[in-house]
């Protein structure tokens, strides 16, 4: 039996995404699927490195590592008229030069952040600090992700939603790319291909069992939030668009790509569509 690690983030999109394969419900012959759930920028970190051969990373990563790893074209989560947000005290006001705190250098929501303030004086740390450091005054604002956007403490308003700054950049009319996976190119085609398919049939069928799949995370404690934040979070970032890229997503990753090129973040423009795996390989092959 061949053993495969599956690096993924704790979020509960990812949880919900990954678990019916942890459950059993699909699988790989002779293949023993691992998980291990890491916070998402220490995956791109890892990614960078190589680490993983089956990774979650933010998109705005991708372009780094596009010789190393290929594009999956499932369990992908996208905004569409929401992502993450900027939040501050209510009593205060944003200077030119703001302290925030991110999420991660290599996060999209940072790459966008970057783009839009580029005087703004950057903390980065784990996303699930970054609200308790804007109370404490550690900095002046902070980008939240995650589950974090659907609840924070009353005291903070929105500065800006980063769906805004989307909008601005991107002309408007394409959902926001924020995280997918990647695998590793070194991997036997053939692998590769197996692997994505077994990917995608298990975001198939966490979709399709969703209230059961949700109830197991829930009673297991395997999500951070309740059934009714559950629910909300998972329309949001774990929905029927999640399964496979469809041709607007795709369009999308490339305008993030060409922002970030634009900027200077990135050493090539590049198009998703030539890095994910060639998928009639197994049609040429058998012909």
């Amino acid at each position: 039996m061949k053993k495969m690690v599956i690096a993924h983030s704790p979020d509960a999109d990812d949880i919900f995404m990954y678990y019916a394969i942890k459950f059993g419900w699909v699988g790989k012959k002779e293949t023993v699927f691992e998980n291990i759930a890491l916070d998402i920028e220490t995956l791109n970190v890892e990614a960078l490195a190589g680490t993983y051969d089956i990774s979650a990373i933010s998109f705005g990563l991708y372009p780094h590592i596009r010789n190393d790893y290929a594009l999956l074209r499932t369990a992908v989560s996208f905004g569409s008229g929401y992502g993450p947000k900027l939040i501050r005290k209510h009593d205060t006001q944003l200077k030119r030069r703001f302290k925030v705190a991110l999420s991660g250098k290599y996060t999209t929501n940072a790459l966008l952040f970057r783009i839009a303030y580029p005087e703004a004086k950057i903390v980065y740390m784990n996303f699930l600090e970054i609200e308790q450091a804007v109370l404490d005054g550690v900095v002046d604002a902070g980008v939240l992700i995650h589950e974090s956007i659907l609840g924070f403490d009353s005291s903070l308003v929105v500065e800006r939603e980063l769906w805004d700054v989307w909008c601005e950049l991107s002309g408007g009319d394409l959902p926001l790319p924020l995280g997918g996976m990647a695998i590793r190119r070194s991997l036997p085609i053939t692998s590769a291909i197996a692997y994505e398919k077994t990917l995608t049939q298990a975001v198939q069928v966490a979709r399709d069992h969703k209230e059961l799949l949700s109830k197991m995370l829930l009673e297991r404690s395997l999500v951070r939030i309740d059934g009714e934040t559950l629910e909300k979070y998972l329309e949001l970032y774990a929905n029927d668009d999640s399964i496979s890229l469809n041709e607007t997503q795709y369009r999308a990753i490339n305008k993030l790509f060409e922002l970030g090129y634009a900027h200077g973040f990135f050493d090539a423009q590049i198009d998703a569509n030539d890095f994910t795996i060639p998928l009639e390989y197994t049609d040429l092959r058998n012909s």
